[in-house]
């Protein structure tokens, strides 16, 4: 958008080296639109003839004034203040913005409400600058003289404002769903009053993801008209099939599929336009560089006016940008699904120990880019004695996921080979971190759940700048065991490491889990703590599966963005059924 504006006035940005010469003038003159150049203060440096009628003012009455201070203004008529000022923010930010509602006063106090666009571009050797347009979209300001345009028949500066929205708001999202739910809004009812949307899948076949129509002020979808399609045929010469293959957009009526159908799409093709009403549809392919992602169909049966030649220049800069947005969301929930895929099949499954209860959970992080280095593991030691661990690997991405992995296997070889207290462990572990290119740093606790000989369950750990495990009670009772702490691994600081010990009484459930179970950009850790104190202690009674469930669901604030482990244990009570029952399998809830 930028550049297809700011190349009309005088070299896009990229471009600053060329000066804005006789040619880029005349064209600037030529707009047939109210519309102002300004420096990168907002000072008015050149006035179509439109504006100086639109605004009451001369070319020279404007020139050199502040823009702002000389004609914005808020719904009541007064100065709106600059640090609130969209247009400033444009202006200062450098980046395209519009409004389809701002107000502006005449040189004879009038005050008008107007649609307008700011545009970033190059005044060549007078620095850089902004093209500021307006649209008349009140009834006073049509009486200006500036006319107004009839409906079905986009002028150039609404082509231009619809890509640098569509551009916008297709680029700032990475889920193919709202990319496609946000296409549908950009075009109804501005274009068409139904959108269809084909995807090619895996496999070559054919999805009909969307068929929206635009009734009422409302958008409806079409459910009975969405799936899967069959295959795109090879040789049809359809708009559709050829619109899935590739080649160029093209006009399509009912007409157009109304011979004997040549392929299973054509016969869907029929059927969409009888159960439409679609008089007129332009059909456009969305694709990138590499491929071809699916097509776009715009439809008209309400708008009386049937789509020309001329549209479909606009519509195949829409799937333009559509595509690209389309393959960058795709790429982007690829490596979700790898990252998540390689972190649970790097997750182990949870041992059967006798007299002990135990569930886990992993649940990954909202977006790809925050699939990181939360785990948990448990197995038994040489003695027969069961370890349980949690932890975090620093960073949030594929990266931490595999220094997890390695984090995790030396930990076990530790933990086997290395006799003597729990902190000796973690410090061999210590040691090795600074030679794992993935792991640079990391927090966890390793325990070792043991019965005594004189009966009873007991808990040994250390804590490497981790969380603290919490203890509930069968009764209620909860607390965090907060000895054992050391700092964390990977800081090359030569500090002892305590080991800590608690009893594990019958019907108490031990908990481990990782930060992203409590952290919150919108309230404390402290705060997210007593909130899985109190959350704990008033699921104290659930079964163990129930009680973790429970917990993710209850404690885990919603503006998380980070993965999250859980590795739950209970001591049965001996009167209580529940001892019969082996481990749960770890999943999600």
């Amino acid at each position: 958008m930028r550049a297809e504006v700011a190349g009309v006035v005088a070299g896009a940005d990229g471009d600053a080296g060329k000066a804005a010469g006789p040619a880029a003038a005349d064209v600037f003159d030529g707009l047939e639109a109210a519309a102002y150049l300004v420096d990168e203060q907002g000072v008015i440096a050149r006035v179509t003839a439109r504006a100086e009628a639109l605004f009451g003012w001369s070319a020279g009455e404007m020139i050199g004034q502040d823009a702002h201070a000389l004609l914005h203004r808020d719904s009541g008529g007064r100065t709106m203040p600059r640090a609130q000022c969209p247009m400033m923010h444009a202006f200062l930010g450098r980046h395209v913005e519009y409004d389809e509602r701002g107000w502006f006063e005449r040189a004879d106090g009038e005050l008008l409400e107007l649609w307008w666009l700011v545009v970033p571009c190059s005044l060549g050797q007078a620095g850089k600058g902004a093209l500021v347009v307006f649209r008349e979209s009140s009834p006073g300001a049509a009486a200006q003289g500036a006319g107004t345009v009839p409906a079905g028949a986009p002028t150039e500066l609404d082509r231009l404002a619809l890509l640098a929205e569509t551009t916008t708001r297709l680029t700032s999202t990475l889920d193919v769903e709202e990319a496609l739910s946000r296409l549908v809004e950009l075009l109804m009812p501005r274009l068409a009053d139904w959108v269809v949307i084909d995807l090619l899948v895996e496999g070559g076949d054919v999805r009909r993801a969307a068929v929206v129509h635009h009734d009422d002020g409302a958008l409806v979808h079409r459910r009975d008209l969405e799936g899967m399609l069959p295959p795109v045929p090879e040789e049809s010469p359809m708009p559709l099939s050829r619109a899935l293959r590739g080649a160029a957009s093209a006009l399509a009526g009912p007409d157009t599929y109304r011979g004997p159908a040549d392929s299973g799409i054509a016969v869907e093709q029929q059927r969409l336009f009888k159960a439409t009403g679609m008089h007129s549809a332009a059909i456009a392919p969305i694709r990138t560089v590499r491929e071809v992602l699916g097509a776009l169909t715009l439809g008209r049966s309400g708008q009386p006016a049937a789509f020309t030649p001329a549209d479909l220049s606009l519509l195949e800069d829409i799937t333009r940008r559509a595509g690209l947005a389309l393959d960058n969301a795709r790429l982007y929930q690829r490596q979700q699904r790898v990252a998540e895929t390689m972190q649970r099949h790097l997750l182990p499954h949870l041992p059967t120990v006798p007299g002990l209860l135990m569930a886990a959970r992993y649940l990954p992080a909202p977006h790809a880019s925050q699939v990181g280095g939360d785990w948990y593991d448990a197995f038994p030691f040489t003695d027969g004695t069961t370890a349980l661990v949690i932890g975090d690997v620093g960073g949030h991405d594929l990266d931490a996921a595999a220094g997890m992995a390695q984090l995790r296997n030396m930990l076990r070889a530790f933990a086997w080979s290395q006799e003597g207290p729990l902190s000796h462990v973690v410090q061999r572990l210590d040691e090795a971190v600074e030679h794992i290119a993935e792991a640079s740093t990391a927090t966890l606790v390793l325990s070792r759940v043991e019965r005594r000989a004189r009966g009873g369950w007991w808990l040994r750990w250390t804590n490497a700048g981790h969380l603290p495990p919490l203890l509930v009670e069968q009764d209620g009772r909860a607390r965090f065991l907060t000895a054992g702490g050391g700092i964390m691994l990977g800081t090359r600081a030569a500090l002892p490491r305590a080991d800590a010990e608690a009893a594990l009484p019958p019907g108490s459930t031990l908990l481990l889990y990782t930060d992203g179970l409590i952290e919150s950009r919108s309230h404390s850790l402290d705060d997210g703590l007593a909130r899985l104190l109190t959350e704990a202690t008033a699921q104290a009674g659930q079964p163990l599966d129930a009680f973790c469930t429970v917990l993710l669901e209850r404690v885990r604030p919603e503006d998380n963005d980070d993965d999250v482990a859980v590795l739950a244990l209970r001591i049965p009570d001996p009167e209580d059924a529940e001892d019969a029952v082996g481990p749960e399998v770890p999943g999600t809830p």
